[in-house]
């Protein structure tokens, strides 16, 4: 009897349906079986459901493991669910869509867990949505996690559940407890919301996994559920099992209650989308068929929740349909006035870019409690000003934080970080306002440095290659930064500059010459390496799909000023192939770049995991239990770690000709040099990487870079410039020797 089984409806996926099966048979956690659904016999089978099924046909060949059950077309993705479960033999089921993936050292986590959980019923888990074009929108569950309890529970120990949103591929299922109840997923659409709350209502014990096990794809078409047609009707069918599940279970009226609520916000949601319901007569038969069912359902002693949300419960029971309307169509009209006055703002922006707004603002007075922070030009909450932002809204929650991020990344900010989005009116407004700024890049040339202001440059890695003025000198390095003039006045504008070594200090004084004061208080961002615990590095690699067994090699190569586009210098692929099982590599590419073209296979195989867009590069770090790396700056932090470094220096000499760097790399490196692949792959298959030599150079290394990094920059920074503390008084970091870096994978996944 297998640990998983792996249910796979197989019906229209032919192009996916291969990465979909590798992701499963790829995992390091072996004992499973698949179970793929193919199209029954005698059905109206398109030329695709054939390809499907022969696709299952060649891995059923090929792996014992593969086996095909059928179901009718007709019966949809419920009856083909059904039929897998009837077939599954293994102790629990997932339930995987023929198009998604399961994320690398999936099963050996959920294994981990159950065997941690003893054996629950059910166990939650988190997924990614993944669209078709843009990537992954990371985790898609975080509600279940937030205040879950610690070991198991039922449906009524925990505010989020039921929760009728939760996918069926977001969970493991215990065999015997589904046909102990005899549980089946319900046909037609929206079948999972029905399937969520049963199972959910009937478990005895409950679990949950705070990792993304499943990568969920998102097609160009859009799902189903969301594009018009009298199907969203069967939206008002599944409300209706769903309450009359939980009512035949008796199960507490709070449980009810939330059950009834969440449902309705559903269905409210719906009514509210003309789009979804396109003409006027099925609005109105789904708006009286849902006041039945709010009527009959509605839990005694039930109460709407407050504001717009509460009024719609209201007219929703009441049955007033023509004062939901009127209540929608001022709400469209409100959002399309917003939406016009936006357009109007963006058109003016591009005729008059901000500059009115901004000098307006100007001309009030500045906001002595307001700090204004940024990042990468935008990308997100990252870096040094991130760090600083954290321990700011903790040692001075009188400053007014405000985080500047881009309109591409605004969705990806955390909770509570109050921002704003570039080039709009607030960000004009806290620009001209803000007593204190800080950012890793330059500002645009347009803002001002107000008098009585303060600017501070938090920098983003150990200058290797040479920079600012320095790079006068290299054609290709400087036409990425414009008119040196133009430079320097942003430059000028900088009252502190962040230094990790004295190495740094030296290199700013020389490739910035402004007035600026140096903070040799080490890098904020770096804190993260002495602050994190075991716990930590465990979360980290579960989140990033490194199974506990694996080895994690962290690849970040820098970008290239004489090339256009990523393409790493090592073959990835090879390399991936030439490791054994026991390793896996992450590939961070420079935040220029994002992708990993050519490395599909190595990525299905499991040998291979793209973090590059993975917004925190202290916790891949964190994760990896070496870095390889050409030029790039992060192996100054990294060696923060005490971990091993490898350099990987095959074109070192085009480097240096093209970019200028400012110490010979390869005479003075953190570890193992290797210029060809062959060699890369002896330092990890012999002694070289933990070897003597090797922790010698790193000793030497970390010496020389690592000198102000001691967990306590970002305390350092903010006494000195929020808090107004005197040089004297802010604490030396300190010595290298008495410093302790988070543990290393190993010793973390040992305890």
């Amino acid at each position: 009897m297998p640990r998983f089984s792996i249910i796979v409806p197989t019906h229209g996926v032919p192009g996916r349906l291969a990465d979909c099966l590798a992701s499963v048979l790829g995992q390091s956690f072996a004992d499973l079986e698949v179970i793929a659904v193919v199209d029954a016999p005698g059905t109206d089978a398109d030329h695709d459901v054939d390809h499907s099924a022969a696709i299952v046909a060649e891995h059923a060949e090929r792996d014992p493991r593969v086996r095909r059950t059928q179901s009718p077309p007709a019966e949809g993705l419920p009856g083909a669910r059904n039929a897998g479960s009837r077939a599954a033999e293994g102790d629990y089921l997932l339930f995987l869509d023929g198009d998604d993936t399961l994320t690398p050292g999936t099963l050996a986590a959920l294994d981990a867990r159950l065997g941690r959980a003893g054996e629950p019923d059910l166990l939650l888990f988190d997924h990614e949505r993944v669209h078709w074009f843009e990537g992954g929108q990371g985790p898609a569950l975080t509600r279940l996690w937030q205040g879950a309890p610690e070991g198991t529970f039922t449906a009524a120990g925990h505010a989020a559940l039921p929760d009728p949103l939760v996918p069926a591929f977001s969970a493991a299922y215990r065999r015997s407890f589904l046909t102990g109840h005899g549980l089946s997923f319900a046909p037609g659409m929206f079948t999972d919301t029905v399937w969520s709350v049963q199972t959910a209502l009937r478990a005895e014990r409950i679990a949950v996994l705070d990792r993304v096990c499943v990568r969920h794809l998102l097609r160009r078409q859009g799902a189903r559920n969301r594009t018009a047609g009298a199907h969203h009707l069967e939206l008002l069918d599944q409300f209706g099992r769903a309450m009359e599940g939980a009512v035949e279970l008796g199960v507490a009226a709070p449980v009810l209650a939330r059950l009834f609520r969440r449902l309705t916000h559903e269905v409210l949601k719906t009514a509210s989308l003309p789009r979804r319901l396109p003409s006027g007569r099925l609005r109105r038969r789904f708006f009286r068929q849902a006041t039945r069912l709010y009527r009959l359902h509605r839990p005694e002693g039930f109460r709407p929740p407050a504001g717009s949300l509460g009024v719609q419960h209201r007219l929703l029971g009441a049955g007033a349909y023509g004062t939901f309307c009127l209540l929608r169509g001022l709400k469209s009209r409100a959002q399309k006035a917003v939406s016009t006055l936006r357009r109007y703002r963006a058109k003016l922006a591009r005729r008059l870019p901000g500059a009115d707004v901004y000098a307006a603002f100007l001309k009030q007075p500045v906001d002595e409690n307001l700090a204004v922070f940024s990042a990468y030009w935008g990308r997100g909450y990252t870096c040094n000003p991130a760090a600083i932002h954290a321990k700011a809204r903790e040692l001075a929650p009188h400053i007014r934080c405000v985080f500047l991020v881009d309109e591409e990344h605004a969705d990806g900010m955390p909770d509570g970080v109050e921002c704003a989005v570039t080039g709009s009116r607030r960000y004009w407004e806290v620009m001209a306002r803000a007593k204190y700024t800080f950012n890793n890049v330059n500002f645009e040339g347009r803002i001002r440095k107000r008098p009585g202001t303060v600017h501070v440059q938090t920098q983003h890695g150990t200058p290797l290659k040479h920079m600012g003025v320095d790079q006068a000198a290299y054609p290709a390095a400087a036409a990425g930064i414009g008119p040196f003039g133009k430079m320097l006045t942003r430059t000028d504008r900088w009252d502190y500059n962040l230094s990790a070594n004295r190495h740094s200090t030296e290199v700013w004084e020389r490739a910035f010459p402004s007035g600026f004061e140096q903070l040799e208080y080490g890098y904020p961002r770096n804190d993260a390496y002495y602050a994190s615990t075991a716990d930590d590095v465990r979360r980290i690699r579960r989140a990033l799909g490194v199974a506990e067994d694996r080895t994690a090699v962290l690849y970040a190569p820098t970008h290239r000023d004489y090339r256009e586009g990523f393409a790493a210098q090592l073959d990835l692929a090879a390399f991936c192939d030439a490791l054994d099982d026991t390793h896996v590599v992450l590939l961070r590419a420079h935040h220029f770049y994002e992708g990993s073209p050519g490395l599909e296979e190595a990525v299905r195989a499991g040998k291979l995991i793209d973090v590059t867009a993975h917004r925190s590069t202290e916790e891949i770090c964190l994760a990896a239990d070496a870095l390889i790396t050409d030029y790039s700056s992060i192996m100054f932090d990294y060696a923060n770690l005490d971990r091993p470094i490898v350099v990987y220096a095959d074109d070192w000499d085009v480097y240096r000709e093209s970019r200028g760097v400012y110490f010979d790399l390869p005479a003075h490196p953190p570890g193992p040099v290797a210029t060809t692949l062959e060699e890369l792959v002896g330092v990890f298959r012999g002694g070289a990487l933990h070897g003597e030599r090797s922790r010698q150079r790193r000793a030497a290394f970390r010496e020389r870079f690592c000198a102000f990094d001691d967990g306590h920059a970002a305390e350092r920074v903010v006494r000195r410039v929020l808090l107004g503390e005197e040089p004297g008084e802010i604490l030396p970091p300190m010595p290298l020797h008495v410093r302790v870096p988070a543990p290393t994978p190993a010793r973390a996944l040992t305890h």
